[in-house]
């Protein structure tokens, strides 16, 4: 009698809503599987808006936007510019990544690319909550260049440098997250992910450094 073997094909990775933001932390490959096995976007929209804030507003926190506007106008500017340009520009870095992760044998398009990133977010969820933290306690002093810490109590010091710190590692973690991600996506190795994740940066400055020069000279020349 013929005993015909057949191949066990690989199970499906299944994962909840809830295990979605939970295993992403320490399991961030798992999850990148899933999304890029189900096409997973559910939440894809409200993490890039929500990853826009946050980054808008620690560049204004950053650039002391707020020795130059009151703090209901800073605020209106890093949620509008946030939410309407954030997924915009992570959209772009998305293309960037699948262009230059060509350049190293990689795979993966940009929405693939665009679908990771919005996940790699997650953790910035925890900055952003940080950030509102230090605005009700500072108000528009957290976007001054005058905010002086030393000045304020024990306790309010202490919150400072905790949430400055948590900052720091959750940033530090997502850029983590954010190779593994690459890593996933695009079948890098792990040291090739770390150079395609810089790559679009020096891209950007190469092209922009030659116009610098070019529209400081033609000032120059106009004068």
């Amino acid at each position: 009698m013929e005993v015909i073997f057949e191949e066990s094909k690989p199970k499906s990775i299944q994962l909840s809503d809830k295990e979605i933001f939970t295993k992403i932390w320490m399991s961030p490959r798992l999850v990148f599987r899933y999304i890029q096995e189900h096409n997973y976007s559910k939440f894809t929209t409200g993490l890039l808006i929500l990853g826009g804030i946050t980054s808008v507003l620690n560049n204004a926190s950053n650039r002391h936007l707020g020795d130059l506007m009151p703090l209901w106008s800073v605020l209106i500017v890093c949620v509008l510019g946030g939410g309407i340009f954030g997924w915009l520009y992570f959209y772009i870095y998305a293309a960037l990544l699948s262009w230059t992760g060509k350049w190293l044998k990689g795979a993966g398009n940009t929405k693939s690319l665009f679908l990771m990133i919005s996940y790699a977010l997650i953790p910035s969820l925890v900055v952003l909550f940080v950030l509102i933290v230090r605005i009700v306690l500072f108000g528009n002093e957290e976007f001054q260049s005058n905010l002086d810490i030393l000045g304020k109590g024990f306790l309010t010091i202490s919150l400072y440098g905790l949430s400055a710190f948590v900052e720091i590692a959750i940033g530090v973690w997502t850029l983590a997250i954010l190779v593994i991600g690459i890593s996933e996506v695009q079948k890098l190795s792990i040291w090739k992910s770390i150079l395609n994740l810089i790559l679009p940066g020096i891209l950007i400055i190469a092209v922009l450094l030659p116009l610098g020069a070019i529209g400081y000279i033609l000032r120059d020349f106009f004068r």
